[in-house]
């Protein structure tokens, strides 16, 4: 059986997040550079993949599929069924699926001009007033997933939704690492770094988050 394809470049968060998923799952893969300074993506092969030129883009057989959170249910139904990573019961898959939703529309929204000024802008022009500011928006969301994390380690539970690792802690945890390495003024959340420490050794986060940012 061929081995999936994954297009897109190994700096982008979002094909990061599914080659940790493919770590958690096992599952060996194909990758080929697209986006930025690979380019690619406006090319009339890749537009038929995906008409929105971004990155990634899943090529399984003669499955085409794209958007990072879909691509990561996706091969986790498909290669991890009956695993933890995306559960099998409604309520608590609906429990990783809210979290999977918040990062895409509250978290990312909120941190994308961080990140930017912060990573992809040269330090003599940065607007740090701007940055720290950004920042602290962003710190009230974190501050939501440290509150969510104390019930749960009232409870005993090492993870976001309880004693196993899921899609949930991987998506949060790639943004983890962008919060964690902003050289701004942050507040202390405790729960948040005990739960992201713990990530920090996982194989996966250690392959494809951990690296620089860029």
């Amino acid at each position: 059986m061929a081995k999936p394809t994954i297009w897109g470049r190994a700096n982008s968060i979002n094909v990061q997040k599914v080659l940790w998923c493919c770590a958690e799952l096992g599952l060996d893969y194909d990758r080929i550079d697209a986006g930025m300074q690979f380019g690619r993506t406006k090319e009339p092969e890749y537009l038929a993949m995906n008409p929105n030129a971004r990155v990634p883009t899943l090529v399984d057989g003669d499955f085409v599929l794209w958007e990072s959170h879909s691509i990561m249910r996706y091969l986790a139904q498909q290669y991890g069924a009956g695993g933890e990573l995306y559960p099998q019961t409604i309520k608590p898959r609906a429990s990783v699926d809210r979290w999977l939703d918040w990062v895409l529309g509250t978290l990312l929204p909120t941190d994308r001009d961080v990140f930017w000024g912060m990573v992809r802008t040269p330090p003599e022009k940065r607007d740090m007033a701007a940055m720290q500011k950004g920042a602290d928006q962003v710190a009230e969301l974190w501050r939501i997933v440290d509150r969510h994390l104390a019930g749960k380690n009232a409870e005993g539970k090492r993870f976001i939704e309880g004693d196993h690792f899921t899609l949930a802690d991987l998506v949060l945890g790639c943004y983890g690492r962008r919060w964690f390495d902003y050289q701004l003024t942050k507040p202390a959340l405790p729960n948040l770094e005990t739960w992201y420490r713990q990530l920090e050794t996982r194989v996966g986060f250690e392959t494809y988050i951990a690296p620089p940012l860029t």
